[in-house]
């Protein structure tokens, strides 16, 4: 069983998140629209209408959204090529989307682990979700997604200490609340997991191995910071991060366009 895609590629899905998932203007898309209803955006081929300047155009959640892949396993392989215009049950294709987008996302972390941090014990649990991603629908809704957190959750936690166990004084941010807040200077080996880092100011600190597993970016400020060993550190908190050229991103992760401004 190889390994399915776990970036998005548009031109192999139907535009499912566009139409299957709900989306309000507070959260940055520009409209409130319901789950099973198109966007206005999305154009008869499945593109978008203002893919180009989304940001500009007032739709900046659309920038920030990344489905890891599922959307093209969802539409090729689940569904086989069938698009959700030739669908009569969209709330299934959507339930089927959310289940196969977290079961990506594992996949993401777990091939990281295999990377900086091998474990055997990762291995088997990332076959057995690799397996389970090419599954039909009934079977994935069936899946105990949350079990597969909890244990690869666990996996992740020990891969985690092993890459950061040369910083033993590193300081636990976990959970933290650092909203807003200047943090400056060597962070190497931090664990800032699950943390609240909305608008932070973490300009030219060294990031080298801090832990940002389910860290919420957005509008953190990582301009100059060396984020190139950084852990568990997705696409989609990169989108809602604000870097600049001199940022560094782990292997694997793009460099917003607006960045560059």
């Amino acid at each position: 069983m190889s390994t399915p895609g776990l970036s998005s590629d548009c031109a192999s899905c139907f535009g499912l998140c566009c139409v299957l998932l709900p989306f309000s203007a507070s959260a940055g898309f520009g409209v409130d629209k319901p789950g099973g209803s198109p966007c206005l955006n999305l154009l008869t081929d499945d593109s978008c209408r203002i893919h180009a300047t989304l940001r500009e155009d007032g739709w900046p959640g659309c920038t920030v959204f990344e489905c890891f892949g599922a959307g093209q396993q969802v539409s090729q392989v689940t569904y086989g090529g069938t698009s959700w215009r030739e669908q009569d049950n969209l709330a299934e294709m959507a339930a089927v989307l959310s289940v196969m987008r977290q079961l990506h996302e594992m996949l993401v972390h777990l091939v990281e682990v295999a990377r900086r941090s091998p474990d055997p014990a990762a291995d088997v649990v990332r076959a057995e979700i690799e397996q389970l991603t090419s599954a039909d629908p009934e079977t994935l809704l069936l899946a105990d997604v949350d079990a597969l957190h909890e244990r690869v959750g666990a996996l992740l936690s020990e891969a985690s200490a092993r890459v950061r166990r040369p910083w033993p004084a590193a300081q636990d941010r976990t959970r933290s609340d650092l909203a807003g807040r200047r943090l400056v200077g060597d962070h190497r080996g931090w664990s800032f997991r699950g943390a609240l880092l909305i608008a932070a100011d973490l300009r030219g600190a060294d990031l080298r191995e801090v832990d940002l597993l389910g860290a919420d970016l957005r509008d953190t400020d990582v301009r100059g910071c060396d984020l190139s060993t950084a852990l568990f550190l997705t696409q989609p908190q990169v989108n809602g991060a604000i870097g600049d050229r001199a940022t560094t991103l782990p292997e694997g992760l793009s460099r917003p366009t607006r960045w560059a401004s």
